[in-house]
């Protein structure tokens, strides 16, 4: 419970540190923005100002001559609208003048505003004066009136077009001076931002940086320890936060697996040592086996073969005598020579072609024996005594009871790889249940004293196993009784062997 509340509080350590430099960043940030603002804010109010004084200017002209034209047209018409329009016109001028300057100041500006609105105000009074007069229609009066009223107009002109000009002056050099603020205030905003920016940036690679190095150490360390380098130093702990928990992990860690690792090899040893002791002791066991499976001979088979020749012999037929012996002390010297060695396929083959013959000999000739095998395979190197075997089963128990119309067939071919070998007859036939006993070593061996070597089927298959190390090498097949019995093995054949 209090290793969760320091790694919490340590959680809370690095989200402060970063939470705190983008808070100043952002700070800084804001209070230049909105100084800038400001600065920029009084600027366009001061040109604002500077236009609207020019423009009251402008106004106040023309309100002047629209009085002025309205009088001149009721004193030429005397209609109802000129009169209306001279009141509207006249209040107007009365507004404008109004926000006009009153008072004396030292200032060019607002002494020419103080003297238009004493002339304007005599202005008005004149004007209104002379309508009067037009409207008593008196003649003489409206006249002297509105010539007095004209002069006065002239003069206003005259003091207006001076204020406009001064004003123009003046504000001319407010707004290049402006206009230079907002320059300097320009360049100082984009100053400011860099400046800001950079040193954003400066502090955060620095915070960033002193995180990332002992990450970076932590980083390479792993990689190290992932290549198998478990000979690397113990990383220092540099900041008490996630970093420095992690590190601290890493170091018992990587502690942890050198002493399970020192354990595991002394374990290891241990087993390596009965392992090899079990393996060369399993070895001796299986050469025990595979010697004693090829070894099996049916002194039987010895007997009969002998018996053969010897009546053979006495029938006075010393050149088959001679050949039969010869091929019999060929199969014979083969097996008890093979017994420890691999044999190669020419050899095999020979094998089956000597006991065929011997077989024709006690049975007169009665059994056919087909052979098809490819050419320039001669020379593949397979185990001894597993062909024979094959023929031998055909025999005994395919076409035994009926040599006189059956057949014996062994094809082999290279496909690839693979060596195929079938051995096939129209015998006997088997049943589902006989294959399943012969492929478990089951089968019925009543009759093997007959003319068998004692080399079962089942022998064969357990030495296959045992010299390829693979199962499913071969196969019984059989369309049921009466119809014939296939036999068909593959044997791996090596890359040189095929060379």
């Amino acid at each position: 419970m209090r290793q969760g509340k320091e790694i919490s509080s340590v959680k809370n350590s690095i989200q402060t540190r970063l939470s705190g430099v983008m808070l100043l960043v952002l700070v800084f940030a804001l209070g230049i923005n909105v100084f800038i603002f400001k600065q920029i804010h009084t600027a366009v109010t001061r040109i604002d100002a500077v236009f609207s004084s020019n423009t009251a200017v402008n106004e106040l002209s023309e309100s002047l001559e629209q009085v002025e034209s309205t009088v001149y047209e009721y004193l030429n018409t005397k209609s109802t609208q000129a009169l209306e329009n001279y009141y509207r016109y006249e209040q107007n001028y009365k507004n404008l003048i109004e926000k006009l300057n009153d008072r004396n100041l030292d200032n060019e500006v607002k002494m020419l505003e103080k003297n238009i609105r004493r002339m304007s105000e005599s202005y008005l009074e004149q004007t209104n004066e002379t309508v009067q007069a037009k409207r008593g229609r008196n003649v003489e009066k409206y006249k002297t009136s509105y010539e007095d009223e004209n002069e006065l107009y002239e003069y206003i002109n005259v003091y207006i077009y001076k204020l406009n000009n001064l004003r123009f002056r003046t504000n001319s050099a407010n707004y290049q001076l402006l206009l230079s603020a907002m320059n300097v205030l320009y360049k100082l905003c984009i100053f400011v931002m860099l400046v800001v920016y950079a040193l954003g940036l400066a502090v955060t690679t620095l915070l960033v940086r002193n995180m990332i190095r002992p990450l970076t150490a932590l980083s390479n360390t792993a990689h190290e320890v992932a290549k198998g380098n478990l000979n690397v130093p113990q990383l220092p702990v540099v900041v008490e936060d996630e970093v420095g928990v992690v590190t601290r992990s890493f170091n018992q860690m990587l502690e942890s697996i050198r002493q399970n690792i020192e354990q595991l090899k002394e374990s290891m040893e241990r087993q390596a040592q009965m392992k090899e002791r079990e393996l060369l002791m399993e070895t001796h066991l299986k050469e025990v086996q595979l010697k004693y499976l090829q070894a099996q001979i049916n002194p039987h088979f010895l007997f009969n073969s002998l018996n053969a020749g010897a009546q053979l012999a006495m029938m006075g037929d010393a050149d088959n005598t001679g050949i039969f012996l010869e091929k019999m002390a060929d199969f014979f010297r083969y097996n008890v020579r093979k017994m420890e060695e691999d044999a190669m396929l020419w050899e095999e083959i020979g094998a089956v072609d000597n006991y065929i013959y011997i077989l024709n000999v006690r049975f007169a000739g009665d059994i056919t024996y087909i052979k098809e095998v490819d050419e320039g395979i001669d020379n593949i190197r397979i185990p001894s005594m597993i062909l024979q075997p094959l023929v031998e089963n055909a025999v005994q128990h395919g076409i035994h009871d009926c040599m006189e119309t059956g057949w014996i067939r062994m094809e082999i071919h290279r496909n690839g790889e693979m060596l195929d070998v079938t051995v096939s007859d129209n015998g006997a036939g088997m049943t589902e249940e006989m294959i399943a006993r012969v492929m478990a070593g089951r089968a019925d061996q009543n009759e093997e004293d007959r003319f068998s070597t004692g080399i079962a089927v089942r022998n064969v298959i357990d030495r296959l196993q045992l010299y390829y190390k693979e199962e499913n090498l071969f196969t019984i097949e059989s369309d049921g009784p009466g119809k014939g019995t296939r036999v068909h093995i593959i044997l791996p054949v090596y890359k040189d062997e095929l060379e």
